[in-house]
């Protein structure tokens, strides 16, 4: 389902704002592997993807990048560079994706088609600079949580649509 609704650029703010918020709660929970991130800081992005036009999408993954990256204190480093291609590889990936096959996928299967390429450049980027062959030992759970933290999500963001009254007035008809 794609529904147009109006929007401004207050609104890609207040989306970005959300986007660092669940950021620093995620920040707030401790990690049991390394690199390992529940992609909280995605769902403002998976229901944007409903909702604004792919350029203002777009927009809202570069601010939620920018944004992390100054929170966390990492802007310009390896770790930025992880999330920054992860990010961009994840929104292309969604954003495709209902562009081909709007009414035969939903808010669950692009989110997790886009943690799936979040985490499959994440991990060539490891390989290529960090672990070497060993990444083979990180990738399967990197995967798996990957993979249901995103079906969560794309839950989420599927009820959101589905049941915002905030939304329901900003309906174009």
């Amino acid at each position: 389902m794609f529904v147009k609704y109006r929007y401004s650029l207050d609104t890609i703010a207040l989306f970005a704002a959300f986007c660092i918020f669940l950021s620093t709660v995620e920040y707030m929970i401790p990690k049991p592997v390394p690199f390992f991130r529940l992609g909280l800081a995605n769902l403002p992005i998976i229901i944007s993807l409903m909702i604004f036009k792919r350029k203002d999408t777009l927009l809202l993954i570069i601010l939620k990048i920018f944004g992390q990256g100054l929170l966390t204190g990492t802007l310009f480093s390896y770790i930025f560079m992880f999330s920054a291609a992860g990010a961009i590889a994840s929104g292309a990936v969604m954003i495709t994706l209902l562009l081909l096959f709007r009414s035969a996928v939903s808010l669950i299967g692009v989110s997790i088609a886009g943690a799936l390429a979040s985490n499959m450049v994440q991990l060539l980027f490891a390989k290529l600079f960090i672990f070497g062959e060993s990444v083979k030992y990180i990738a399967p759970p990197l995967l798996i949580i990957g993979f249901i933290s995103a079906f969560i999500l794309g839950l989420l963001a599927d009820e959101f649509i589905n049941r915002s009254k905030w939304l329901e007035g900003r309906l174009v008809t």
